[in-house]
């Protein structure tokens, strides 16, 4: 027989201790809002928390992964996953929190049809982990600290669909039983904004430790919301709490919601309490609704679970964990301006890639799983081709790779409707077309030409043979070994990338102006000996077919149309030619005329 936890009757009474200083809110002056979140995060695991049934995906076969455990068969028996164990440690841990080396599970008894035994299993009074904390990195304010109250385990339920032409639900069991952290904070947010701010910090630290996908649209990362408001100096008011929020916009348009259904009440009842209830929100009209009066821990009728006795967390394990821990985003942000101090001039476009690297597809029970960082690391490093030995097996430059990965590959890739995590090019591929363009072999348009032909066109097929075969690689680019000695630019030895290539802009697809400016003035000698005789055939069919523009040049009036001759020439190449020295010989063939004219 197992006796009921009763609470002490001074518990009745809410404790506060407001561990934040007042705020005025234009949008309620005079008032105080408190927020506190539980948040229900679907563990990354194959298997189900208390059962060998595998998780399930929105693509599964309704109950097709259920085991006689899941749907509460008589007789049968839980038995915990230790991979979901150790994914809670890791987000304890990453959230600064106290871990129990002792903890229980307990029975949270209500009646739905979405609960198939009755109960479900929970760590509501012996929680894994206590005391976190979690930082808040607020927009032109300092930050903020969340207090973490506790991290629990705990069964998720089936899925319950409503069938509104039958009038019935129909009961989907492959989510049942599927192992979830519920992580309940303190109540030290007070806006919508910050509570924003918080669950996309949450969601970011899980993601990055592998523990959840974190993914709310799908229902893996869903967030009960409790708000009270009360007046400035008062005690806290009553809470409500808002159940099965599933995206942060909505989320934060509920609170604003029942801040000012609150407000309204208090106002127009003065000496009452708010009702404490249960409410649901309508994303329709962005309110909240009445569920059902608010359930409190008697009503649930929580007891010991009699078939699980006390997980026991050794020492030994959670330093072994905490000595695995992957890094959180802002340590893995600090790592790359360490190892690459070329790119505190670039922090834009590596918080690009910082921000794809945290939508990477996550890895089951903790399982890495390669994402954009490691990408750009791999190109950086040369180990891309390991067994090479040319002048790029090193390094190559972080700012050059940041650029084409950041704008070109990526918007490549969103021009595609494709995600990173289904990139078809392999480091090895990527790698050829950056060398390519830093050897000069093909110019950058064309290589972002390259790039696009070899995403719409995946296959095993190296990026050399591929510039090759759609003729990009011909004599009308000009060799580096002829560049580097009729120019001052580095020469394909040095591992610097050449200036005109390092401050080109990947986004842009034909040939940009600043590209031509920043890499040759007038008073720069130009590199016209050696251009092949085609590319000279271009310039003078450009001088002969642009007259206008010629003669604007020769007048000194505007230099800005040079452009447009080079860009008649480019087009004339199909982007083979080197900008830089087509406008050598355009000025020298139509300055030297003005000059043979006086």
């Amino acid at each position: 027989m197992f006796l009921r936890r009763l609470r002490p009757p001074h518990c009745s009474v809410r404790a506060f201790h407001d561990v934040r200083s007042y705020k005025e809110d234009t949008r309620w002056p005079g008032w105080q809002v408190i927020v506190g979140i539980e948040t229900h995060a679907q563990l990354k695991s194959r298997r189900k928390l208390f059962s060998e049934s595998l998780t399930s995906s929105l693509a599964d076969k309704i109950n097709s992964n259920v085991s006689p455990f899941d749907a509460a068969f008589p007789g049968t028996l839980p038995k915990v996953n230790s991979k979901c164990v150790d994914l809670a440690l890791r987000t304890a841990l990453a959230l600064k929190c106290q871990v129990a080396s002792r903890s229980l599970f307990d029975r949270k008894h209500y009646f739905y049809s979405d609960l198939a035994s009755g109960y479900q299993i929970t760590q509501q009074y012996a929680p894994l982990a206590k005391n976190g904390e979690l930082e808040l990195e607020i927009p032109n304010l300092p930050p903020i600290k969340v207090r973490i109250k506790q991290i629990q385990l705990e069964q998720d339920t089936a899925k319950s669909t409503f069938n509104s032409r039958t009038q019935t639900s129909n009961i989907d069991l492959n989510r049942a039983g599927t192992g979830l952290m519920e992580i309940v904070s303190e109540p030290d947010l007070r806006s919508p904004e910050e509570a924003g701010i918080y669950v996309r910090s949450l969601q970011a630290i899980l993601r990055a430790m592998g523990t959840s996908d974190g993914n709310m649209e799908q229902g893996s990362l869903r967030c009960d919301v409790n708000v009270s408001v009360n007046k400035k100096g008062e005690p806290p008011g009553t809470r409500c709490e808002i159940k099965n929020l599933n995206s942060v916009k909505f989320m934060m348009a509920a609170i604003t919601h029942e801040v000012h259904r609150q407000q309204d009440f208090l106002q127009t009842n003065p000496g009452l309490s708010v009702p404490q209830e249960t409410r649901g929100f309508n994303e329709n009209t962005f309110e909240t609704f009445h569920l059902r009066s608010k359930e409190d821990a008697p009503d649930y009728r929580y007891m010991p679970d009699p078939n699980l006795g006390a997980l026991v967390v050794s020492q030994s394990r959670i330093q072994d964990i905490r000595d695995t821990l992957p890094l959180l985003p802002a340590q893995r942000r600090a790592y790359l301006l360490r190892k690459y101090p070329a790119l505190q001039m670039k922090e834009q476009s590596l918080d690009v890639l910082l921000k794809v690297d945290n939508t990477r597809d996550i890895g089951f029970d903790g399982e890495d799983a390669r994402g954009a960082v490691e990408y750009f690391e791999v190109l950086c490093q040369g180990q891309d081709i390991p067994s090479r030995r040319d002048v790029h097996a090193n390094t190559r430059d972080p700012v050059f790779v940041l650029n084409w990965l950041t704008h070109d590959l990526l918007g490549q890739l969103a021009a595609h409707g494709q995600t990173f995590s289904s990139n078809p090019l392999t480091p090895y591929q990527f790698g050829e077309i950056l060398d390519l363009v830093k050897d000069r072999q093909i110019t950058g348009t064309s290589a972002k030409y390259l790039l696009r032909y070899m995403l719409a066109n995946p296959s095993g097929d190296n990026a050399i043979d591929t510039a090759t075969k759609l003729d990009f690689i011909n004599p009308v680019s000009v060799s580096s070994s002829s560049l580097s000695s009729t120019s001052t630019l580095p020469s394909s030895s040095s591992h610097e990338v050449p200036s005109d290539l390092a401050l080109e802009d990947p986004s842009t697809q034909n040939t940009s102006s600043s590209v031509i400016n920043s890499s040759f003035t007038s008073s720069s000698a130009p590199r016209t000996s050696n251009v092949p005789p085609e590319v000279q055939a271009f310039c003078h069919q450009a001088i002969s077919e642009l007259p206008n523009e010629v003669e604007v040049l020769r007048t000194g009036k505007s230099k800005g149309v040079l452009n447009k001759i080079v860009g008649f020439v480019m087009k004339k190449s199909r982007g083979r030619a080197d900008a830089i020295a087509v406008k050598g010989v355009l000025e020298k063939l139509i300055y030297d005329s003005v000059r043979d004219d006086q």
